[in-house]
């Protein structure tokens, strides 16, 4: 694969596969993406530009799709409206992006059989009781919550169907919750680190006790690389760290990391449909593709990242009063 197209790849965790592939392959990149407000072009800054190449472009018109699909060896796909609130404001946007940008991607991949690599979620599952000795696995019944993660469970289902109708050759992998830099400020993590910068409380959903599955990003991309040159076609990998920490737990990692009392905490009102628990098991991804994450310290990783927003302030500054502004219209 000499040339892959990465959709989303300005965002978050786009941005950072794309940096990761640059460093450990020989590909030349072509980003495509519709720069929203939760992707930079300041993400990309520094690769060489002889390897990647951003198009602004929206994923859902075709006109904009089929030229790129046909001039490249794969497609990963990252673009997505990912954040949950949002979703509750107004599902419209995550319908078009999820479900019809994924359908015309695969229809350009079809036309022109690429191969093709869909990222997806662990919210695709709905969620864990607190006390369920269980995880995720790649046989566990779809049961989306929000209208997030009910778009991105249509999607996977267009690329089920898509390989098994059309030969499309095409894997899925659905990861659990990504920290790291570049990640919009709206997001929980870097939401209580700016709020902390700022010498206010950090706001907590509820009663804190939701639990996730975190991953460092860079974790996340090196194991959709192993999926894309070593994962059988048809096939879905959960990607995980073992990273199973409640609300309450980061939150406190992060007052620790600036010398605040593990209290100093703010209880706000919960969300709409909030799932309770999430937890992946990851064996079917290291035993047969061979991969391990590399970032287990979950403490050191949220330094890193705690230092990456501590030096950053400019980039997250100018979205910081909005952001705050519309959580504190819903009381959150």
């Amino acid at each position: 694969m000499d040339r892959i197209l990465v959709t989303g790849g300005a965002g978050f965790i786009g941005s950072n596969f794309v940096h990761h592939v640059v460093a450990n392959t020989d590909a030349h990149v072509t980003v495509l993406d519709k720069l929203t407000y939760a992707a930079t072009q300041e993400s990309l800054d520094g690769l060489p530009a002889d390897r990647v190449e951003l198009v602004v472009g929206d994923i859902a018109e075709p006109e904009v799709v089929e030229p790129l699909v046909a001039g490249v060896d794969a497609v990963v796909h990252y673009a997505a409206e990912s954040h949950n609130d949002n979703s509750l404001e107004d599902p419209g946007p995550f319908i078009r992006t999820n479900i019809v940008g994924s359908f015309t991607l695969l229809e350009a991949a079809r036309k022109h059989d690429k191969r093709f690599h869909h990222v997806s979620t662990d919210e695709v599952y709905g969620d864990l009781e607190l006390d369920d000795p269980k995880r995720f696995t790649e046989d566990t019944p779809y049961n989306p919550s929000s209208p997030y993660s009910a778009s991105k469970a249509g999607s996977d289902h267009l690329v089920r169907a898509w390989v098994r109708s059309f030969g499309v050759r095409a894997t899925i992998s659905n990861c659990s919750n990504n920290y790291g830099p570049w990640q919009h400020i709206e997001k929980f993590i870097p939401r209580q680190i700016t709020e902390v910068i700022d010498g206010r409380r950090p706001r907590v959903y509820g009663d804190g006790l939701n639990v996730r599955d975190w991953i460092h990003t860079e974790d996340h991309s090196s194991a959709v690389l192993a999926i894309l040159e070593r994962g059988q076609i048809g096939e879905t990998y959960l990607i995980g760290a073992d990273g199973e920490k409640n609300n309450l737990e980061v939150v406190q990692a992060i007052l620790r990391h600036f010398g605040r009392s593990e209290d100093d905490i703010e209880f706000v009102r919960d969300r709409a449909g909030h799932d309770r628990r999430y937890a992946i098991e990851s064996g079917k991804l290291r035993h047969q593709l061979d991969w391990q994450p590399q970032y287990q310290d979950f403490d050191a990783g949220l330094q890193a990242t705690i230092d990456w927003y501590v030096a950053n302030e400019a980039w997250w500054r100018p979205h910081k009063d909005a952001v705050e502004a519309s959580y504190a219209a819903k009381g959150q």
